[in-house]
Formats: C-alpha cells, sequence, structure tokens
C-alpha cells in the first residue's frame, strides 16, 4: 500500500506547492487508486507521478473548499480519456454532488461512465471483502470529515507442504483455504483453513484528515493507525490565528498523533507564509513532540508496511 501526496499546500498553490489532493494505491492484486481531494490542478499532478488515472476508482472529499475541490471536474472528464471507464464512487459532504453534476453540466462534459455519489454522515460509509472505510465529522468553517480506511486482516501464506501431505489437489480448494474458508475433500475429510495457514496478516490502517482544528474525532480517527494524515497549516505559537480559521499547528497535529498511538505522521496542507527552508524548522516542532512525524512536500511518496 502507497501514499503520495499530490499538493500539500493550503489554499492557494504557489510555485513550490499545489493545493490539497492524496492518492492511495491500494495493494495486490488491483492496486486500485483512491483520492482523497482534488484541489485545482491535481489532474497535472497525477502526470508527475507513476500513478495512472486509468487505476482510479473512488474520491473521497473532506470538504467543499475550493483548494480541495476545483480540480474534480477536469479530472473525472480526463479519467474518461486515458480508458477509466469503470464505474467512479464519490463521497463526501452534502452538495458534493450537486458541485460536481452542475460543473459537468454547464461545461457540456461527458463522461464514458456512471457516478456512483454518496454523501456521508458519521459511520461506515463502505466497506468491501478488503477494506472498511469510516468517516467522521471535524472542526472546521464548512462541514468537514475525515476518513479511516482500514484492511481487513488476511489470512497467512498456506502451508503447502502440508496441503499435499492431506492430500488437497492444486486449484480451486487452494483459493478457498487462502480465503479461510474451510473445504471437503472427496473422501469426506475436512480440511479446516486455520490448520493449514501461517500466521494471519493484520491488516494495515491509514487516517486521513481533512482540515480541522484539534478535536476529539482527530485522536478516534487516528487511533492506532499505521499512518495519520494531519494537517499543519500554522506553526507552534499560532494558536490562536489556527482555530479562528479551523486549523491546526505542527504541534497540535503531532499532539493528535501521539494521543492516538499512531505509528507515523505525515503533515500537509502548510501555508503559503512558509518557504521551503522554513519547512524542516517546522518538522522538528513536530518530532519533539512524536519523532515519527514527517513534512510532506509536493510528490512525496511513502508505503506502508504490512504489520508483523
Amino acid at each position: 500500500m502507497d501514499i503520495w501526496f499530490l499538493g500539500t499546500g493550503a489554499g492557494r498553490p504557489t510555485k513550490e506547492r499545489n493545493v490539497t489532493s492524496i492518492a492511495l494505491r491500494l495493494p495486490d492484486p488491483d492496486c486500485a487508486l483512491w483520492l482523497f481531494d482534488a484541489g485545482e490542478a491535481t489532474q497535472h499532478q497525477f502526470m508527475r507521478t507513476p500513478l495512472k488515472l486509468n487505476k482510479l476508482e473512488a474520491l473521497f472529499v473532506t470538504h467543499l473548499h475550493g483548494d480541495h475541490t476545483f480540480g474534480i471536474p477536469g479530472l473525472l472528464s480526463t479519467r474518461s480519456y486515458v480508458g477509466g471507464n469503470g464505474p467512479m464512487k464519490v463521497f463526501g459532504p452534502p452538495g458534493i454532488r450537486e458541485l460536481v453534476d452542475t460543473s459537468l453540466r454547464l461545461s457540456g462534459t461527458r463522461l464514458d461512465y456512471e457516478i456512483a455519489y454518496t454523501e456521508i454522515e458519521e459511520g461506515i460509509i463502505f466497506e468491501d471483502e478488503r477494506f472498511i472505510v469510516e468517516a467522521r465529522a471535524l472542526e472546521h468553517r464548512l462541514p468537514c470529515f475525515g476518513y479511516r480506511i482500514t484492511e481487513r486482516d488476511r489470512p497467512g501464506k498456506l502451508q503447502v507442504e502440508k496441503l499435499k501431505e492431506l492430500g488437497v489437489p492444486e486449484g480451486p480448494l487452494y483459493g478457498s483455504l487462502k480465503k479461510g474458508q474451510d473445504v471437503s475433500l472427496p473422501d469426506g475429510t475436512v480440511v479446516r483453513a486455520a490448520e493449514v495457514a501461517g500466521t494471519p496478516i493484520k491488516g494495515r490502517i491509514v487516517t486521513i484528515l481533512g482540515d480541522t482544528k484539534p478535536c476529539d474525532n482527530t485522536v478516534i480517527l487516528g487511533r492506532d493507525a499505521d499512518l495519520l494524515v494531519h494537517e499543519a497549516t500554522f506553526a507552534d505559537g499560532q494558536q490562536e490565528k489556527a482555530h479562528l480559521y479551523g486549523h491546526s499547528t505542527t504541534v497540535e497535529a503531532a499532539e493528535a498523533a501521539r494521543a492516538a498511538g499512531a505509528r507515523q505522521l505525515v503533515m500537509t496542507h502548510f501555508s503559503t507564509r512558509f518557504t521551503a527552508e522554513q519547512i524542516p524548522a517546522l518538522e522538528q516542532e513536530a518530532q519533539e513532540i512524536f519523532p515519527e512525524s514527517t513534512a510532506a512536500y509536493d510528490l512525496y511518496h511513502t508505503s506502508i508496511a504490512c504489520r508483523q
């Protein structure tokens, strides 16, 4: 599982940072992409990475401010041109359907695929056989959400030699056992999946928060996360201004990560007041509270390893 920070600035783009967008690449077998927010020029940022837009399957919008949404119409249009013709899931606060549909309608944009909208409330908003996505409200100037992506635990590697000893023929039965399903052999013998698989692989947790000032839900969503993405619009000592605009400081992001018991913190959404030369100092502020803190920059990429 990999995460790419396509834009890490707040409010408006600069020469150094584009506005917010984060791509999460899911693991094998499909390596599908999920995108979190799409500020203006997000599709341009895609072209600077090895990511393929036709692999994009879902868009999760934290809130409707323009620096998180103005890139959506162009992104969806380009997806059609590059062969992304499968259905597209779009999750976001009430109003996301109107925002997207109105933009596409007034611009005469036609898509070669259907959009399935989910205007979210707090709770589990998506789940399948591999992932669960939970949303909770944050504290910002517009309705805003954070997302907790939980990968389901997976069965361990099959013990092939043991399967051969038990007389399990290769083929569909191996697949059933790999999925954790017990199987019956032609002679009536029942082979238990738990007895022929290695240690289960613990699922990973990735938490991606929208804009927010400190609140309880940042810690709830980030509990035991392998990776917590938290905004850090302002520096330490600027709490009053940060809270006035519904934002957090570097130290507050680090305090949330520490309280949540997260394994790693990546900060993003930095104010345009900060130059590239000032970012290491901001990173250091957070590291003094939570050592595993990183200040993201545009196109920053990291992998989320499987838990041991």
